[in-house]
């Protein structure tokens, strides 16, 4: 009984999960966590990227 209330539980929350990011993709915004995920000014992608290559620069620094 305890496994069928919680395969219920995941399934809802899976199942809720999926529809949200489905109906946010369905919107256009492009980076769902991102709060300025609908307008032209979103650099989710652009910031990780310049991240990464600050995290490389210290990198072959230190060596």
């Amino acid at each position: 009984m305890i496994n069928i209330i919680i395969s219920a539980i995941l399934v809802a929350v899976v199942g809720t999960a999926s529809f949200y990011i489905w109906k946010e993709k369905k919107k256009g915004n492009k980076c769902i966590g991102c709060p300025y995920s609908g307008s032209a000014s979103c650099h989710c992608k652009q910031s990780a990227m310049n991240r990464i290559k600050k995290l490389r620069l210290k990198e072959q620094k230190q060596l």
